[in-house]
């Protein structure tokens, strides 16, 4: 009885534990992927409390602006008419360092901060240094040439006489450094003195010149802490719902989030939009496929072929003309009237005129298009590489002398690449807390529900098994006494049968 008992107790705490590990499995199956849900909603919102504030506030992830110039081989040339050459120079790389200052918590569900920015050269990660010279086109010549266009004769011949005066010419030799951070110009205190609304630049002057140790703007941007719906969307940008450079309301409007996070829980439907100060207006990149980034999920999003298409080619881009060709997006109106264009490196992408233009250029798919790799759970970048050329509209203006013979033709200036992914112990918290903890515990829920189905099982089994049991030994033990009792009645058959004198007879023998 005893060692009975301590089975029945054996079994009832094998189906007690069965039945809690399938009620747990079960449980875990209909509500998990709720808590995931929550937690990742409570973790990516802009509060000071959640875990990817400190992300937020100053990235982790090590930046790169990579710079490629396009060295002009045969300016003498050009100046007569003859078809431009050029030759990729660099890259030049910086580390670029962010974070984030003045940051301002709203009433209306909003945060409003700036961001700042600072390069460093990074000589290891270059081929070149930034003594290297490049030949390239005079911007402040060439483009006051296109800006005087239109004007009467006597001004330009004014101004010809002051090229000729601080001898300016229209291609010069500059150092890769003057040209990043800027070089003292005469022509630059002259026109900031006496034409300040033509050309605002005061000091310097560098293509990046203002943006080492600068902001892009106070950005204000919903928080998700009320209404997750908006989450990362921009609300304004300096004080602004929308912009005034461009010809129409869609143009002008400022779609998406400020380009560093967001909304969680992507679908290959998904679109990714932000602002871009730099660019003065905002770019939806569209899903491509899915990836893998360091053992991660992800989704990868590129540009669209109508990014910076004319708008005869893509008529919603109309209100970014006038357009010169399909493929480059005239950025004048937000770059002091100078006539500037931005593209994909090489013309990717664009009319192929544009490249044919030019001899030196290779547009190339791999090599010239952008993407960005997004964690779809949580909205974060994992990898990106964004990828930008800025161009030059030139040709000879009758009037000004130092123009020349030149043909019309959009010459590639530089192209760069901002590149940034995510590595190191921010990787490998990311990893264990998003990636390695959901999957283990989506498999904990199947295996708990399957182990508590099994041992449910075993109590019924051994039950079944022990009747089983049971029954046979009953009828066997039955079976054998029927057994005894027809061998006694058999053997009793035999006696009582037997002649008499037998028994006597075989003792005689």
């Amino acid at each position: 009885m005893g060692s009975r008992a301590r089975a029945r107790w054996v079994l009832a705490a094998v189906g007690f534990t069965g039945l809690l590990c399938a009620v747990l499995g079960a449980v875990m199956i209909v509500a998990l992927p709720s808590i995931i849900k929550q937690q990742v909603y409570k973790n990516v919102r802009i509060d000071p409390s959640s875990l990817s504030f400190s992300m937020w506030k100053e990235i982790p992830v090590p930046f790169y602006l990579s710079i490629y110039f396009f060295n002009v081989v045969n300016p003498k040339e050009v100046l007569e008419g003859k078809k431009p050459q050029v030759q990729e120079l660099g890259p030049y790389v910086y580390r670029e360092f962010r974070h984030k200052g003045n940051i301002t918590f709203n009433d209306n569900d909003t945060v409003s901060f700036l961001e700042y920015r600072s390069f460093q050269f990074q000589p290891n990660k270059s081929s070149g240094s930034e003594s290297d010279h490049i030949v390239m086109p005079n911007m402040l010549v060439l483009a006051a040439a296109m800006m005087m266009e239109d004007k009467p004769m006597a001004l330009k011949l004014l101004m010809t006489l002051t090229f000729s005066t601080l001898r300016e010419r229209a291609f010069m030799n500059r150092t890769v450094g003057e040209i990043m951070w800027g070089y003292e110009d005469p022509l630059v205190h002259i026109i900031s003195k006496y034409l300040p609304d033509m050309f605002p630049v005061k000091g310097k002057f560098g293509l990046f010149a203002g943006l080492n140790n600068s902001d892009s703007g106070v950005f204000t941007v919903f928080t998700g802490i009320q209404n997750f719906s908006r989450i990362h969307l921009v609300d304004k940008w300096n004080g602004l719902s929308k912009v005034s450079f461009w010809h129409s309301d869609q143009c002008n409007m400022i779609n998406g989030t400020s380009g560093q996070m967001w909304a969680p829980f992507m679908t290959p439907e998904s679109s990714l939009e932000f602002y871009s100060p730099e660019a003065c207006r905002s770019m939806k990149l569209i899903y491509q496929e899915e990836g893998m980034f360091e053992g991660i999920p992800t989704f990868r999003f590129k540009a669209p072929n109508t990014l910076f298409a004319s708008g005869s080619v893509y008529p919603p881009n109309e209100g970014f003309c006038p357009c010169l060709k399909s493929g480059i997006q005239n950025v004048s109106t937000c770059r002091f009237n100078a006539p500037l264009f931005l593209s994909h490196p090489h013309f990717y992408n664009a009319d192929p005129t544009l490249a044919e233009a030019v001899f030196g250029l290779h547009p190339n798919e791999t090599q010239h298009s952008l993407f960005l790799d997004i964690h779809p759970v949580t909205g974060i970048p994992m990898n990106c590489s964004v990828k930008l050329q800025l161009s030059l509209y030139i040709k000879a203006v009758k009037g000004i002398g130092q123009t020349g013979k030149i043909q019309p033709v959009v010459l590639p200036l530089l192209w760069f690449e901002e590149r940034g992914a995510m590595e190191g112990e921010t990787l490998h918290t990311f990893y264990i807390q998003l990636v390695l903890l959901p999957k283990v515990l989506h498999y904990a829920q199947y295996v708990l529900l399957a182990l508590g189905c099994v041992l449910l099982v075993i109590p019924v089994v051994y039950q079944i098994w022990s009747q089983e049991k049971c029954y046979l030994f009953w009828s066997s033990s039955k079976k054998g006494c029927k057994d005894k009792e027809a061998l006694k009645a058999y053997s009793e058959s035999l006696m009582a049968s037997a002649p008499k004198g037998t028994v006597l007879q075989e003792a005689r023998l």
